[in-house]
């Protein structure tokens, strides 16, 4: 589990902790081991101090103006697809637990997306290789990544779990 504290102000202005919890993963039938944690996010410009209370966020990515904080645990690429994974049950899966997220794929390379937005992210634990157009970058336990709306996948060739923090800053698409 991911723990999220949230803080606010109340009504006389004085900071506070709106909340203290677990916040549970998003675990797709496919990847049974991998784990996503929808952190934070907001659809629009985010306004501070506020109350702390949970702004909305419709997609699991975000529109042009909006953010998105997440923490993914990727599984070794060796990790077993389970046998009674079928890919339109992915795809309707996918779409109810991680919405929008699929229409990212690109469906002739195999975990390659593109989003519109710039992605900074955080090796918490392991090693993940950045795979790119015309390339690959190893990244290691503190390594930050900023990727800016580039086709990307991300492989973890290790033995064991990657663990990686994103703020994803929405954009706007360049011609």
């Amino acid at each position: 589990m991911t723990r999220r504290v949230v803080t606010g102000v109340d009504e006389y202005g004085r900071s506070r902790v709106v909340s203290d919890d677990a916040v549970p993963p998003i675990v797709l039938s496919s990847s049974p081991t991998a784990a996503l944690f929808d952190i934070w996010g907001v659809d629009g410009r985010a306004h501070a101090p506020n109350d702390g209370a949970r702004p909305a966020a419709t997609s699991w990515f975000p529109p042009t103006v909006g953010f998105r904080c997440i923490v993914a645990t990727f599984p070794p690429d060796a990790t077993p697809t389970p046998a009674d994974h079928h890919g339109d049950d992915l795809a309707r899966e996918m779409e109810a637990k991680v919405p929008g997220a699929a229409s990212h794929y690109d469906p002739d390379r195999p975990g390659m997306h593109t989003t519109q937005s710039v992605d900074i992210g955080v090796v918490l634990d392991g090693q993940l290789v950045l795979e790119l157009d015309d390339g690959e970058v190893l990244l290691g336990l503190g390594d930050v990544i900023v990727q800016n709306g580039t086709p990307h996948a991300w492989r973890n060739r290790s033995d064991r779990n990657c663990t990686m923090a994103f703020v994803m800053i929405g954009a706007d698409v360049s011609p």
